[in-house]
């Protein structure tokens, strides 16, 4: 029986967030200043490993090729104790120069935390801190501090190492029943709240692309296969998979990064030539359809240029698919805790990709957005993802902590 009100609950959740908050903030932009790229978060996981140390907090360290963390936090009664509750944070950084110039800017160079994911780890680290402080946690909550995001696929090595299992498998009290992570987003104002049901970020998988011909001397092509020529038209007609190939109201891309052909020699067209790109869609129809027309294209448009034509397709993460009932929950505790005017249906899916997506092939899950943009600025002028002058907005801890928090809190009759 439940010795607190629910309003009595909510004033100690964020009087305690702000307690909390200096300490939280310093971690943040120590964890800025010290980045590690995927599979290398060896100093990040030691953080998250003290910090649940010191409060006590059941966990375990070396999954996901050593650097991921898990840590299970038990209800303090005997209800709902069938399925925990998982919240999830990634830890790795990219290989970018820094150049925010803020004071705790990245000390190793060429390496920096530009998606944010110092403050993902922070952010549920804080949840870790003020859950522990409740004297009443009617669910039990699994903490899952995940490497190598960033192309690694650490997401799927975390699941592959137990991480949802519970106690009856590889790790702690009850199976994971439903899954919770969150992204900062520079392009919604700061503290909103933001998701869709369904799709709401897109498959991405890599493609390499060689293409053979015979070379020969630039003064006489005839005597050569040009697979310069060959590989231009490639690029051409990719894009006829979208404009062709799909519906217009799906969505499809496909986006050559880099071709590479030749040597300094101006008057030698050379024998082979390669591309890399990636090709993003939004259904598993879409997904095999573009797969078929890549290798397709690639094969018969080089053969009509008297080339040949290999493609290597490599499969990357799945569809960050919401589970319709899981985001309408997450959207209305969002409501409750800050209001409409702090919450948005996002529109449209986006054609970036998010390892969160493995989590969803075991569980039901819900991945949101949080608002970066300070207010007066406009989002599309101020540091975006990936790019070298992003920096995490501390101001809006309290609301990403607090959200994690009430999700972890929340019972069927209370949002």
């Amino acid at each position: 029986m439940s010795t607190l009100t629910k309003t009595d609950l909510i004033e100690l959740l964020q009087s305690t967030i702000g307690n909390e908050l200096p300490e939280l903030v310093a971690i943040r932009r120590d964890l800025h200043a010290h980045p590690e790229l995927m599979f290398e978060e060896s100093r990040t996981a030691s953080v998250v490993a003290r910090e649940l140390a010191r409060l006590g907090i059941e966990h375990k360290t070396g999954l996901s090729h050593g650097t991921g963390v898990l840590a299970h936090l038990p209800a303090t009664t005997g209800e709902n104790q069938a399925s925990s509750i998982g919240l999830r944070a990634d830890m790795d950084a990219l290989p970018i120069v820094e150049t925010t110039g803020v004071p705790h800017a990245s000390t190793t160079p060429g390496v920096m935390h530009a998606c944010g994911h110092d403050g993902h780890t922070t952010i549920l680290l804080g949840a870790a801190r003020v859950l522990a402080a409740m004297p009443e946690r009617p669910n039990p909550v699994t903490f899952v501090f995940q490497p190598a995001e960033e192309g690694g696929a650490g997401g799927e090595k975390m699941c592959l190492d137990g991480c949802l299992e519970g106690s009856e498998g590889r790790g702690f009290g009850p199976p994971v029943g439903r899954m919770y992570g969150l992204h900062g987003w520079p392009q919604l104002p700061a503290g909103v709240i933001a998701s869709r049901p369904g799709p709401l970020l897109a498959a991405t998988d890599e493609i390499r692309i060689s293409v053979t011909g015979v070379q020969c001397h630039g003064a006489y092509p005839h005597l050569g296969a040009d697979p310069i020529v060959a590989s231009a038209a490639i690029v051409t007609a990719l894009q006829t998979i979208a404009s062709r190939n799909v519906g217009p109201l799906e969505s499809v891309v496909v986006s050559i990064g880099a071709l590479h052909a030749g040597t300094t020699a101006n008057n030698v067209i050379p024998q082979t030539a390669d591309m890399i790109g990636t090709v993003r869609t939004l259904t598993p129809e879409t997904r095999a359809l573009a797969k078929n027309r890549v290798f397709e294209i690639v094969e018969h448009v080089a053969r009509a240029h008297g080339c040949t034509g290999e493609v290597d397709w490599e499969e990357g993460y799945p569809v960050t698919a919401n589970d319709p009932a899981l985001t309408e929950h997450v959207l209305t505790v969002a409501r409750n805790a800050f209001g409409d005017t702090r919450v948005q249906v996002v529109d449209q899916p986006g054609m970036g990709g998010e390892d969160f997506s493995y989590y969803g092939q075991h569980v039901p899950a819900c991945f949101y957005l949080l608002g970066l943009c300070p207010e007066g600025s406009d989002p599309a002028s101020v540091p975006q993802l990936h790019q070298p002058n992003f920096d995490f907005n501390d101001e809006v801890m309290p609301t990403a902590i607090e959200m994690m928090c009430r999700l972890a809190l929340h019972t069927d009759d209370s949002a």
